[in-house]
């Protein structure tokens, strides 16, 4: 068996990988190349080499796509390579958590390639959630998943009710998942919607004890998603961040790269456990990867303050923000053929240098981190291609007449929902056109207009006072307690952060805040001063 051998020697001391793959080919089932991949944790390319070694001198059967040997080689063992799992033990205690969420993981949303997902194995997410509960006191504290398409927050808030659980992450449909299998089953996890590329919403920022994040695999995408975590973490003495990170074995220099990332945050690999992540999927790299312990230090925040601002947004491995895309051009030349009756007072994105010079600009990031200090009546927004899902909050972010935004590609009609209620949209080949709409006659739509129009606001406060206005009969104690009911999800949030089905129950939310009566306790006077 020339080749296999040869095959084995070349491996050196990694060759148990190989050698497991033979004894699992030899104990009578029948394996997948994607089943191989993922329980040696070996890339698909050395997988496929073997199984050509393997068909050619040992025997090896064919089933469609299944794989096994007619009898097994002698002197291989299937147990599995590596240090030992640190929770493999504890998974035989918590049967049912494995079954449920075998089921969320299969019920959820289809990974997206242009964000890098990959879905992880259940099993990989209970020993996640595992891992945390062994290693950290849960009761009480704060887990913060930055981003969270594999439903770590679930298993954790399912294992550990209570923790209290945060996810903040860019995709609708996995907020919007998560949100509704959590209120399903019982259990309370905050949902905020942020592009990481743009900051970190702000009712999550020092909130944390713990992080938890599966970032793009790109030294770019791990050293934001890092700092990000890093800015989530409250409790800088004993914080951790979680972040698993895979290279597979042929690539040791990719992950040089990714560790060099980390280093320049200063944050202390605390320990690293080998292919503790398994997924559907990322075959290249033995569809495992690593998991992280990191520890920040004192120089952590500084590192993260002077990096994060340099990040850029190309931060994937596909799409139109990959490392290796080129950005496309969506700013116009407003100069040369800017269209008529529009003057814009503020260029908010990404422009020329050469592009009204004289006029004031502000980041992407700027905008929806904080109230504009003028008030213009025009503006106008440049938005990359990749972003298009903060265009929404790009127009709640002013309260300027008209915005004009441009975007990378022919823009889809933006999501109307209480977008309708600020503003009148136009869409037009790569513009939109949004103007703002006067202050609304309805009791439902006035309050839905006040909370919109302080989009940066606590969303629960500007929520109360525009009730105790509008109703006259509560005090600001029932009035909270009024919001608190129509929507539990409403606490420290503001309405830039929210996802976009949160944003699509404000109208009924609010509706129902109006209907409702009054708490126990004295009402307020009503309004003489004001007609409404």
């Amino acid at each position: 068996m020339n080749g296999i051998e040869e095959l084995l020697r070349h491996a050196g001391v990694d060759g148990r990988r190989l050698r497991t793959a033979l004894a699992l080919l030899g104990d009578g089932r029948w394996w997948t190349l994607a089943d191989l991949v993922r329980e040696t944790a070996t890339s698909r390319r050395a997988i496929e080499a073997l199984l050509r070694e393997t068909e050619a001198e040992a025997g090896l059967e064919r089933s469609g796509d299944r794989f096994r040997l007619r009898e097994p080689l002698p002197g291989l063992s299937a147990a599995p390579h590596g240090p030992a799992d640190p929770v493999a033990h504890l998974l035989d205690g918590h049967a049912d958590l494995l079954a449920r969420m075998e089921e969320l993981v299969a019920g959820a949303p289809r990974g997206r390639q242009a964000l890098d997902h990959v879905a992880a194995t259940a099993e990989t997410v209970v020993r996640r959630a595992l891992l945390l509960d062994a290693r950290f006191w849960l009761p009480g504290a704060r887990i913060l998943c930055v981003g969270d398409h594999d439903l770590t927050s679930l298993a954790t808030a399912l294992l550990r009710p209570d923790a209290e659980v945060a996810v903040v992450d860019v995709d609708e449909r996995i907020l919007a998942y998560i949100a509704g299998q959590a209120e399903r089953l019982g259990v309370q996890v905050r949902t905020r919607w942020a592009d990481l590329r743009l900051g970190l919403p702000a009712s999550v920022q020092g909130w944390a004890d713990l992080a938890v994040t599966d970032p793009p695999y790109t030294p770019e995408g791990i050293g934001l998603f890092a700092a990000r975590a890093a800015e989530g973490i409250a409790d800088r003495e004993h914080g951790r961040i979680l972040l698993a990170y895979g290279a597979g074995e042929r690539t040791p220099a990719l992950a040089l790269k990714v560790q060099q990332a980390l280093s320049a945050l200063n944050l202390v690999s605390e320990a690293i456990y080998p292919d503790f992540n398994r997924y559907h999927g990322a075959e290249a790299i033995g569809s495992a990867a690593d998991l992280y312990v990191l520890r920040p230090t004192t120089k952590t925040w500084p590192a993260v303050a002077a990096r994060v601002d340099g990040l850029g947004a190309a931060i994937y491995t596909h799409g139109p923000q990959s490392v290796e895309s080129r950005p496309a051009d969506v700013a116009p030349d407003l100069t040369a053929d800017g269209p008529a009756g529009f003057s814009p007072a503020v260029l908010v994105g990404e422009w020329p240098r050469d592009t009204l010079p004289r006029i004031p600009r502000a980041r992407l990031s700027t905008w929806l981190a904080k109230p504009y200090a003028a008030d213009p009546a025009e503006v106008a927004v440049a938005v990359p291609a990749g972003m298009e899902s903060a265009l929404p909050r790009l127009l709640l972010a002013t309260r300027a007449r008209r915005v004009r935004a441009w975007t990378a590609a022919p823009a889809e009609d933006p999501p109307a929902g209480p977008l309708s209620c600020v503003y009148e949209l136009t869409v037009t080949g790569r513009t939109v056109d949004a103007v703002r709409r006067p202050l609304p006659e309805s009791a439902q739509e006035r309050v839905l207009r006040r909370i919109l129009d302080n989009a940066h606001g606590k969303l629960a406060n500007t929520w109360r006072e525009a009730l105790i206005r509008e109703r006259g009969d509560l005090t600001k104690k029932q009035a909270k307690a009024v919001v608190a009911e129509a929507a539990p999800w409403s606490a420290d949030v503001t309405v830039l952060e929210l996802p976009a089905c949160r944003l699509a129950g404000l109208p009924a939310a609010v509706a129902a805040s109006l209907a409702a009566p009054a708490a126990d306790g004295p009402a307020r006077m009503p309004l003489t001063d004001d007609p409404r």
